[in-house]
């Protein structure tokens, strides 16, 4: 009999074409942790690959593809703006509803782990709206029967987009130059590649441990090791 650990896992990716995602995509086709990796997504990807299987979805009627999303490793990578998505609710949508949905769905489906992009400043109690859904996002993740939940808690994200946000890349070159001056309490605030995001993902994920662990910016940044 093959021992449990010595067998090859899947993957469910959540958000595999925005920022994080398409960072963290071509590492877990690539990973000799996965024999499958799973893309859920509205719109189909513009690629092949042996081991990916692309579960197109409509979002709101999730529930229906339950037997579809059945994984060991949950990657959610969903996620908007207010300007993009045009309004409270429909932001409320993708940043809060859809993600607990995966969540509840995947963990009732018995995956081990969750994985989340979430945001620096994620509180339910914040003034802020955006950072008060992050914050509710976050405690209803919690809640999810997984072995382990991590939640991963950028501040802002560095790397090529297909959408270019003037104001995010005016802020991406400020934070550039005074993220050396950001130390002690402040390295949090530090902008951070997307793609150490999702290497970080994939690293939390190999530790096999329990319980939920949140990461920050300079935590992120500096790599989060894996234990396996």
């Amino acid at each position: 009999m093959v021992p449990t650990s010595d067998l090859k896992k899947t993957a469910l990716i959540a958000g595999a074409t925005g920022l994080v995602g398409s960072y963290l995509l071509p590492l877990l086709l690539q990973s000799d942790r996965y024999a499958k990796v799973i893309s859920v997504g509205r719109r189909p990807l513009p690629m092949v690959h042996p081991k990916l299987e692309q579960r197109v979805v409509d979002f709101e009627q999730l529930e229906t593809q339950r037997l579809s999303l059945i994984a060991d490793d949950v990657y959610c990578c969903l996620g908007t703006t207010m300007r993009q998505a045009g309004s409270k609710e429909a932001f409320y949508k993708v940043d809060y509803l859809y993600v607990v949905k995966l969540a509840a769905l995947t963990a009732a489906n018995f995956a081990a782990q969750f994985m989340v992009v979430s945001a620096m400043g994620a509180d339910p109690a914040s003034r802020f709206y955006y950072n008060r859904v992050k914050g509710d996002m976050e405690a209803a993740v919690r809640q999810a029967p997984f072995r382990a939940v991590h939640i991963f808690r950028p501040s802002l994200l560095l790397g090529q987009r297909s959408q270019q946000r003037l104001g995010e890349k005016i802020g991406a070159v400020v934070l550039r130059l005074i993220n050396p001056l950001l130390i002690g309490p402040l390295q949090h605030y530090r902008a951070v590649p997307a793609a150490a995001v999702a290497q970080a993902m994939l690293n939390a994920a190999r530790q096999e441990g329990g319980g939920v662990r949140t990461y920050l910016s300079a935590e992120i940044a500096r790599g989060v090791s894996p234990t396996a």
